[in-house]
């Protein structure tokens, strides 16, 4: 019998919640600041995890789907100042970003920034889906208002585009939300690679303490771990990138070795 893969295992646990609308889940769980926790969870713990919650979890449904294909577009310095900020985990940190539904043609510009208690700040405008892999002088403007001085805004360049599959569930008993996203790939200026097809992403967003999925975690043996797409991709991609803070995930996970020095 083959294993259970990622994807699998997100579309049985999903198929049996009940669903809520795009409004519902924003009404229940719109978290712009947020802490957020990873973990990459096996197929099967997935699975089990959404059991044990069973009765306490909904999921975002649209148009009669439940699993949505999104692409993120990376924005960072010829020098990857972004990158090395998150790498070096240096206080002042930042993310530019197009991120396309893909399935509705809807994109948005997010910049996102650390607030003063590790929590993560998120600001979002809409943008055109032909756009996205561009910055105009409006969004350029946007940044430096965001960001602040010194802004990184004109030196700005894409850097990484990622794709996956992404699932939301709602805790509708902490108003938590948790997002699980499966296939990931990462493409930098042609070359290609993909995340590990039997792991589950998931990220528990909540405002300050943890939720019931990080509890229920936790009791099986899982643990938040440091993980960017962005800082992740551009090191698969360019071993000879500093993975400091996401070093053991992907060696353990992800079949990354650093380039020789």
């Amino acid at each position: 019998m083959n294993p259970l893969t990622a994807r699998q295992a997100v579309d049985r646990a999903v198929d049996v919640m009940p669903p809520l609308g795009l409004d519902e889940v924003q009404a229940a769980a719109d978290l712009q600041t947020r802490t957020d926790r990873k973990y990459l969870v096996p197929a099967a713990d997935f699975l089990a995890m959404t059991r044990e919650l069973d009765g306490a979890l909904a999921v975002l449904e649209i148009d009669g789907l439940r699993r949505f294909d999104y692409e993120s577009v990376y924005f960072d310095t010829p020098e990857l100042e972004a990158h090395h900020a998150h790498a070096h985990d240096r206080r002042r940190r930042w993310k530019v970003r197009t991120r396309t539904y893909l399935d509705s043609g809807l994109c948005t510009l997010e910049i996102k920034s650390e607030g003063g208690r590790g929590e993560t700040i998120k600001d979002r405008h809409p943008w055109a889906l032909q756009d996205r892999y561009t910055l105009d002088t409006g969004a350029r403007e946007l940044i430096d208002s965001t960001l602040g001085s010194p802004s990184p805004a004109e030196k700005l360049e894409l850097s990484l585009v990622t794709r996956y599959d992404r699932t939301t569930v709602v805790d509708l008993q902490t108003r938590s939300r948790m997002t699980c996203d499966v296939d990931l790939s990462f493409d930098r200026h042609g070359i290609r690679r993909h995340g590990p097809r039997d792991l589950v992403l998931v990220e528990s967003k909540t405002v300050g303490a943890a939720g019931q999925v990080d509890a229920v975690l936790w009791r099986r043996g899982h643990r938040p771990l440091s993980l960017s797409k962005y800082c992740a991709g551009l090191a698969l991609l360019d071993p000879s990138l500093p993975a400091n803070r996401w070093n053991r995930t992907l060696r353990r996970h992800f079949d990354w070795e650093p380039a020789a020095a």
